[in-house]
Protein backbone atom coordinates (compact mmCIF):
# COMPACT_ATOMS: atom_id res chain seq x y z
CA UNK A 1 0.00 0.00 0.00
CA UNK A 2 1.24 3.71 -0.85
CA UNK A 3 2.12 6.04 1.55
CA UNK A 4 2.53 9.70 2.08
CA UNK A 5 4.85 11.45 4.24
CA UNK A 6 4.38 13.92 6.65
CA UNK A 7 6.12 16.34 4.60
CA UNK A 8 3.82 15.85 1.52
CA UNK A 9 0.89 16.07 4.63
CA UNK A 10 2.42 19.34 6.27
CA UNK A 11 2.64 20.86 2.62
CA UNK A 12 -1.17 19.98 1.91
CA UNK A 13 -2.24 21.74 5.26
CA UNK A 14 -0.63 25.08 4.44
CA UNK A 15 -2.07 25.40 1.55
CA UNK A 16 -5.32 24.88 2.56
CA UNK A 17 -7.81 27.68 1.97
CA UNK A 18 -11.50 27.63 4.20
CA UNK A 19 -14.17 29.42 2.23
CA UNK A 20 -16.06 30.25 6.23
CA UNK A 21 -15.08 30.87 9.52
CA UNK A 22 -15.48 27.87 12.36
CA UNK A 23 -15.76 28.57 15.75
CA UNK A 24 -13.68 25.08 16.95
CA UNK A 25 -12.77 21.91 15.11
CA UNK A 26 -14.18 18.64 16.17
CA UNK A 27 -11.07 15.78 16.00
CA UNK A 28 -12.77 11.74 15.74
CA UNK A 29 -10.73 10.20 17.63
CA UNK A 30 -8.38 8.47 17.21
CA UNK A 31 -7.64 8.87 13.33
CA UNK A 32 -8.82 12.71 13.33
CA UNK A 33 -6.42 13.93 16.58
CA UNK A 34 -3.42 14.59 14.32
CA UNK A 35 -4.79 16.24 11.53
CA UNK A 36 -6.88 18.13 13.93
CA UNK A 37 -3.67 19.44 15.57
CA UNK A 38 -2.24 20.23 12.38
CA UNK A 39 -5.28 22.58 11.50
CA UNK A 40 -4.81 24.01 15.17
CA UNK A 41 -1.56 25.12 13.97
CA UNK A 42 -2.12 26.73 10.51
CA UNK A 43 -5.20 28.10 11.82
CA UNK A 44 -5.42 28.64 15.55
CA UNK A 45 -9.17 26.81 15.82
CA UNK A 46 -9.97 25.17 19.19
CA UNK A 47 -9.38 21.04 19.25
CA UNK A 48 -12.74 19.22 20.49
CA UNK A 49 -12.63 15.49 20.41
CA UNK A 50 -15.44 13.18 19.96
CA UNK A 51 -14.82 9.90 20.52
CA UNK A 52 -16.06 7.25 18.31
CA UNK A 53 -14.54 3.81 17.24
CA UNK A 54 -15.87 1.56 13.97
CA UNK A 55 -12.96 0.03 13.01
CA UNK A 56 -9.61 -1.60 14.68
CA UNK A 57 -5.80 -0.30 13.54
CA UNK A 58 -5.89 -2.20 10.33
CA UNK A 59 -9.15 -0.69 9.51
CA UNK A 60 -11.15 -3.63 10.06
CA UNK A 61 -15.05 -3.16 10.83
CA UNK A 62 -15.45 -3.78 14.43
CA UNK A 63 -18.61 -3.25 14.51
CA UNK A 64 -22.03 -2.59 12.37
CA UNK A 65 -22.72 1.26 13.78
CA UNK A 66 -19.90 3.42 15.18
CA UNK A 67 -19.90 3.36 19.14
CA UNK A 68 -19.54 6.59 20.64
CA UNK A 69 -16.66 5.59 23.57
CA UNK A 70 -17.43 9.16 25.73
CA UNK A 71 -20.10 11.34 26.78
CA UNK A 72 -19.46 15.08 24.74
CA UNK A 73 -17.92 17.36 26.46
CA UNK A 74 -18.18 20.67 24.68
CA UNK A 75 -20.83 22.94 23.38
CA UNK A 76 -21.39 22.74 20.10
CA UNK A 77 -25.13 24.04 19.86
CA UNK A 78 -25.14 26.85 17.70
CA UNK A 79 -21.83 26.54 16.72
CA UNK A 80 -19.50 25.98 13.22
CA UNK A 81 -17.61 23.28 13.21
CA UNK A 82 -15.32 21.56 11.18
CA UNK A 83 -15.46 18.07 11.61
CA UNK A 84 -11.97 16.10 11.28
CA UNK A 85 -11.00 13.10 10.74
CA UNK A 86 -8.26 10.77 8.91
CA UNK A 87 -9.85 9.08 6.09
CA UNK A 88 -13.43 8.99 5.33
CA UNK A 89 -13.94 5.55 3.46
CA UNK A 90 -17.65 4.62 3.50
CA UNK A 91 -18.73 7.71 5.46
CA UNK A 92 -19.97 5.94 8.37
CA UNK A 93 -18.29 7.22 10.60
CA UNK A 94 -18.45 11.20 9.61
CA UNK A 95 -22.17 10.41 9.12
CA UNK A 96 -22.94 9.27 12.61
CA UNK A 97 -20.38 12.31 14.06
CA UNK A 98 -22.55 15.00 11.69
CA UNK A 99 -25.92 13.13 13.96
CA UNK A 100 -24.21 13.49 16.98
CA UNK A 101 -23.73 17.48 16.38
CA UNK A 102 -26.87 17.93 14.67
CA UNK A 103 -27.91 20.93 16.66
CA UNK A 104 -25.35 22.44 15.36
CA UNK A 105 -25.49 25.80 13.16
CA UNK A 106 -23.17 24.47 10.31
CA UNK A 107 -20.63 21.49 9.82
CA UNK A 108 -18.10 20.84 7.50
CA UNK A 109 -15.59 18.20 7.23
CA UNK A 110 -12.39 17.82 6.57
CA UNK A 111 -10.12 14.67 5.93
CA UNK A 112 -6.60 13.89 4.83
CA UNK A 113 -8.05 11.26 2.25
CA UNK A 114 -11.98 11.04 1.28
CA UNK A 115 -14.71 12.67 0.24
CA UNK A 116 -15.05 15.38 2.42
CA UNK A 117 -15.77 18.84 2.17
CA UNK A 118 -11.98 19.82 2.45
CA UNK A 119 -9.92 17.36 1.67
CA UNK A 120 -6.02 16.90 1.27
CA UNK A 121 -6.46 13.74 -1.16
CA UNK A 122 -9.22 11.75 -2.84
CA UNK A 123 -7.19 8.82 -3.66
CA UNK A 124 -7.33 5.21 -3.23
CA UNK A 125 -6.74 4.33 0.43
CA UNK A 126 -3.14 5.00 1.63
CA UNK A 127 -1.01 4.83 4.75
CA UNK A 128 -0.50 8.20 6.83
CA UNK A 129 3.04 8.74 8.59
CA UNK A 130 0.93 8.54 11.79
CA UNK A 131 -0.07 5.07 11.42
CA UNK A 132 3.28 3.52 9.92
Amino acid sequence: MESKSWNEIAERIRSVQFKEHFDFIVAIANGGIIPAALLNQQFGYEVHLLKLNLRDAQQNKLYDIPRLLEEIKFDFVGKSILLVDDRIKTGTTITYAKQLLAKAASIKTFAVNGNADYCLYNEPCFKVPWLI
